[in-house]
């Protein structure tokens, strides 16, 4: 996997609020796009800086985390005025796990100053993580988690049992890796086993360095979703700037059911709480969009974990005792299992899947990307209307 790029001590940014000597002049950081290898989509903005001389060495004082929330946030004021609203993925010096401060506390802190809340950024952690002692990762990792940060390993050579047991949101594929993935078997081999150990686990593969069309299909059939690299840009690229186009699926890959339009063709994007929301807030967004008919709860991964249908809340909500009852509790409580479907599916294949249930007809669907995450809604009776007229 792609190591966060360091330079010589001579051209090392100073840590923030260290004067500068000399001539130099500290250089802005750069971006690349992370982009879905299905859709060509961008879905994250990658801020790519060297880390500054000293923030890899704690002293276990606390000093070095706090310097590194501030650099953490002067990264996401650096790009402001580039960068756009999509996720965040940012370096993390890893050996700072081991500093005595309270790390995920002030890069929470520090970046909601900058604008940045929690569930948009992904912290990656820089390869050196596999030289620091396994509790330390796992203790690291759980307390950024916990104050709603994503978390990515920045090596494919971590232990596989240490990327079970830690499950990152992302782990980053070392270009070297990727680099001839199409016609070096043993490349090919490593990279669908860790996507395949990903999958297991829930953990996101991202490809860095990609830079041929061919890369890419293999890297599909691997498994690999995620990617980055010279194909899709120049270095001077940034947020909101045109990427080159991946390459079309070939129409062999498609089935029987894929047929006729895509359900993807009938969404329109989801309200989604995350899991801790209250009944309250739920009543909130109904009372306020009477065209509602439902309200999705996400893990911190943005994963449907729950889907809360409009009549069933609002009868539970409203009866007697109801407020008092739900109010102030999670609202976790009053939803349904998610009946999902795959962004990928046939709207007439999504139909079906909708009236699955003998016990219970679902009025809304939720599809998901390769990667389990809610893409939007579908109204089942949308699906109705549209293909009764075919």
């Amino acid at each position: 996997m792609g190591a966060v790029p360091t330079l010589p001590p001579s051209h090392t940014h100073p840590a923030p609020g260290a004067v500068e000597d000399g001539p130099r002049k500290r250089r802005s950081p750069s971006f690349r796009p992370v982009v879905d290898l299905d859709s060509g989509a961008v879905v994250a903005v990658e801020v790519v800086s060297p880390v500054p001389e000293g923030l890899g060495l704690p002293d276990g004082s606390g000093r070095t985390a706090v310097l590194v929330a501030e650099w953490l946030a002067s990264l996401v004021r650096a790009g402001f005025g580039a960068e756009s609203l999509l996720p965040l993925v940012l370096p993390l010096p890893s050996s700072v796990l081991v500093d005595g401060a309270d790390l995920a506390a002030l890069v929470e802190s520090g970046l909601r100053r900058a604008g940045r809340r929690p569930r948009d950024v992904t912290l990656m952690l820089t390869p050196d993580l596999v030289e620091l002692p396994r509790a330390t990762v796992l203790a690291g990792v759980a307390n950024l988690r916990a104050l709603g940060f994503r978390c990515g390993f920045g090596t494919a050579m971590a232990r596989p049992d240490l990327v079970v047991e830690a499950t990152p949101f992302l782990i980053r594929l070392d270009p070297a890796l990727v680099k001839g993935v199409d016609s070096d078997q043993r490349h090919g081999g490593i990279v669908e086993g860790l996507a395949r150990i990903g999958r297991s686990s829930g953990v996101y593969a991202m490809a860095a360095g990609v830079s041929r069309a061919e890369e890419i299909v293999r890297l599909r059939e691997c498994g690999v979703r995620l990617g980055s690299g010279a194909f899709f840009t120049e270095p001077t690229w940034k947020p909101g700037e045109k990427i080159t186009p991946v390459p079309e699926p070939a129409a062999t890959s498609l089935d029987d059911t894929d047929s006729g339009p895509r359900v993807t063709e009938f969404m329109v994007p989801p309200l989604d709480f995350d899991a801790e929301s209250t009944g309250e807030h739920v009543m909130e967004a109904f009372t306020g969009d009477t065209a509602l008919n439902s309200v999705v709860l996400i893990d911190h991964r943005e994963r449907p974990i729950g889907v809360i249908d409009r009549t069933r809340f609002l009868l539970s909500v409203t009866g007697r005792y109801g407020h008092a009852l739900h109010a102030k509790r999670p609202a976790l409580r009053l939803s349904e299992s998610p009946r999902t479907v795959p962004a990928w599916m046939s709207a007439i294949a999504a139909l079906r899947v909708a009236g699955q249930d003998r016990e219970r007809v679902y009025d809304d669907l939720i599809v998901t990307n390769p990667y389990g995450q809610c893409m939007g809604i579908v109204h089942v009776s949308d699906l109705i209307q549209s293909l009764s007229r075919q």
